[in-house]
């Protein structure tokens, strides 16, 4: 049976993927939220559209991608915060990860002296790692990561296939 070879450079390439992501690197937060659009231009329902055929969809998400990335950025901060919200012992774990690294960061590399014992800090760094890890475990981050990926997936390669371009950049790039 002869084996079957997917040409991911073509795929790639028709969507524009691999310059996508450059410009988001190189700029700063505050940068990088400045164009964020109003919701009302963002969820403008007279411009949901079916588009034609896949021509018109890769026109309308590499469009929508460039225009709205700010919106979708927070689209997926809130996606996030939402499935730490549902996922309280994941969030629990993460805030006893970091609280833990704080408070032992605190020491200084000094031992934690409690009246009875004396623990170092290799100690505590071990205790912190065999309480977290397997809580970490339990509280199924691969799960919540996965359906992170696909709820924002969906949610942002929806709106930009469906989301039609204005009309004055419609025909400003026909024009050329």
């Amino acid at each position: 049976m002869a084996r079957l070879q997917i040409p991911i450079d073509a795929l790639t390439s028709r969507l524009n993927l691999s310059g996508r992501f450059e410009g988001v690197r190189s700029q700063s937060l505050t940068a990088r939220f400045a164009n964020l659009r109003p919701i009302s231009e963002f969820l403008d329902l007279k411009r949901l559209s079916k588009p034609a055929n896949f021509s018109e969809v890769q026109t309308r998400v590499n469009y929508n991608l460039g225009y709205f990335s700010s919106n979708y950025a927070v689209v997926f901060v809130m996606l996030s915060i939402y499935s730490l919200l549902t996922n309280l012992l994941l969030l629990f774990v993460i805030i006893l990860v970091v609280g833990g690294m704080y408070g032992i960061g605190k020491l200084q590399g000094q031992d934690l002296e409690l009246g009875f014992t004396r623990a170092t800090s290799s100690q505590l760094y071990t205790g912190l790692l065999i309480v977290a890890v397997p809580l970490g475990i339990w509280a199924s981050p691969i799960s919540t990561v996965l359906w992170l990926i696909g709820a924002s997936g969906v949610s942002v390669l929806g709106h930009a296939s469906f989301m039609d371009r204005p009309i004055e950049n419609a025909f400003s790039e026909e024009a050329v």
